[in-house]
Parts: C-alpha cells; structure tokens; sequence
C-alpha cells in the first residue's frame, strides 16, 4: 500500500478487545468546534461513512465494524494545525466513498490509552484496519492525490480477505422466484441449469449476495461431483505442497461440515506460498466465505487470519 507500512505485530490490540464497558463514554468532540456535539454521518443508504470513536466505542466502531468494512483511524487534536489540513480532506473522501470505508475519527487527546495502544507520537497520524488488524498508516499532512491512491489500495487489500465493496450497506435481497428455479435444479442435479440461472441474476444485479452464494455453491458442488472425501482428504495430508491437492481437501471439508478446518488449512497454505499460487489459493478461499454468512464467526476468523496471512 502507498504509504508508510506498519510493522506487524508491533501494535497489541488485546487489551482493548477484551474490554467491555458498562456505558460507552461520550465521543469526543468534531474538528471545525470543540464544543460540538460527536458526528456519526451515513451514507444515505443507512450505511456509516464518519464517526467519532473512544476508547469505550473503539472494539464496536472499529475493530468489530472492521470485520465487514475497511477502518481509517484519525488520530487528531484541537490544537494540532496540520490535523485542520488532512482531516476534512479524508472527511470529503469519506462521503464520496460512500461507505466502502469507514472514517473513525479519534481525539489524542480526550484518548490517550487509544494513542498509546497505537504508539502515536506526533499528529496527524492514519491507520487501516481490516478484519480487526492494523495493516498500514502513515503520518504527516499527504496531498490528495496520494490519499485517493492509498485508499484504493486499501479497499483492494480488504478485497483481498474476502470483504465486499460496500458490503456494510448492503440490504436483503427481494423475493425472486428465480431462486426457487435455481434451488429446483440444483435438487435435480442439474448443475448447468443451476449456474446459468444464478449467472442471470446476477447479470442483472451484480454483485447479489444471494446470486453469489448459490453460484459458488453449484461451483463447489461440480468440482467435488464423485469424489471420495477420506481419499481427497488423506491424499491431501500426503503432499502437503500439492495445492490442488490442499484446494480439493477444503472444498471436501466444506462440504463435511468442516468450513473451519478448510478455511485454516488454506489459510496455512497461503502463509508459504507466493506469487500466482498464493493468489489461486486465496481466490480459492474467498469462493468458500461467500458461500456461509459473513457474520460466522468461523469466517470471521478466517477472514482476520487470512489478513494476518497477506499483509
């Protein structure tokens, strides 16, 4: 990403995830007046783009939200110039996006913990948090132009885990009896007829979360059509460098029940691959998120361990 990379594992977020406040404490107060009460802005679409977050907020608004959408953290004072200067710039950007990413706004100084949890030690300061981890930031005043890039960067790491532009604005898909059709076939075994239905839902929706899952669905299903799962799954332990090897055994283990143990053992499998094979391997893995619901903590998990894995 085009800025200033963090180190990973240099910033412990424990102690924050594991404390559960009895009452949130009042966000602290906007950039343009200090006695203005705390911003949460939406996108029109009942998705939040800007929201002022504490410590008390912070495992909520950001490391849980994170989990379905992109966080910036930024970190800023009342006092601080520079911070007058970059922040209605990732404000602006912030609305533009449209909720693709989420602006979390943090006064150093009503926060202190929060500044020390992320060892900032001048203002401005930014950071990205995708599926509750840090993965890059940057501090100091940057043109636009630069901001505008690092934030595509950020949306296309955060694609990389598995997360849907837009994903937190999303609403339930309307009845549609071509869904009936679909499930009809697939109970058939009419795979073909299955996919081709799915594939015109979403010529005329793209991106149906619904249309999606059932797609990859039917995917899985023909690529495991009269396989044995103990012998896929006992040659996979057997060549544990054999990525289609590995790949069959998840989508064996998907289909067992074992999505957890998949998503790990790919998951593995990206940690010591690189270049085309890692990416094969990480599409693989994407392909088997959007088949469960993005709030499994199983997919959860694997989405924040594939992150790990990738930045």
């Amino acid at each position: 990403m085009a800025a200033a990379a963090i180190a990973r594992g240099a910033i412990d977020l424990s102690a924050l995830k594991a404390r559960t406040p009895a009452k949130a404490a009042q966000p602290g107060p906007a950039h343009a007046d200090a006695g203005q009460q705390p911003t949460v802005s939406g996108n029109g679409s009942g998705g939040v783009t800007i929201l002022d977050v504490t410590e008390a907020t912070f495992q909520s608004e950001v490391l849980e939200r994170s989990l379905r959408t992109p966080v910036v953290i930024d970190f800023w004072a009342d006092w601080c110039g520079p911070c007058k200067q970059l922040s209605p710039v990732l404000e602006k950007l912030a609305v533009e996006d449209g909720g693709s990413w989420v602006l979390a706004r943090v006064d150093v100084d009503a926060n202190q913990r929060l500044g020390q949890m992320f060892r900032v030690q001048s203002i401005p300061m930014v950071y990205a948090v995708i599926n509750g981890q840090p993965v890059d930031g940057f501090a100091g005043v940057v043109p636009e132009s630069q901001l505008r890039q690092w934030i595509d960067a950020l949306l296309q790491a955060a694609q990389q885990t598995g997360q849907a532009p837009g994903a937190a604005a999303m609403v339930p898909t309307p009845s549609d009896e071509r869904f009936d059709a679909a499930e009809d076939a697939l109970g058939s075994g009419d795979f073909e007829g299955a996919e081709q239905i799915y594939q015109r839902i979403l010529a005329e929706n793209p991106g149906d979360p619904a249309a999606e899952a059932g797609l990859a669905q039917v995917r899985l299903l023909r690529r495991t059509e009269g396989l044995d799962p103990n012998q896929v799954i006992t040659e996979a332990a057997a060549a544990p460098n054999d990525l289609a090897a590995q790949r069959q055994a998840a989508d064996m283990e998907v289909l067992s029940g074992l999505a957890e143990r998949a998503y790990a053992r790919l998951v593995e499998v990206i940690r010591r691959t690189s270049g085309a094979d890692r990416e094969a391997v990480r599409t693989h893995l994407v392909s088997l998120f959007v088949m469960a619901s993005p709030d499994d903590p199983a997919v959860v998990k694997a989405r924040r361990d594939l992150a790990n894995a990738l930045f």
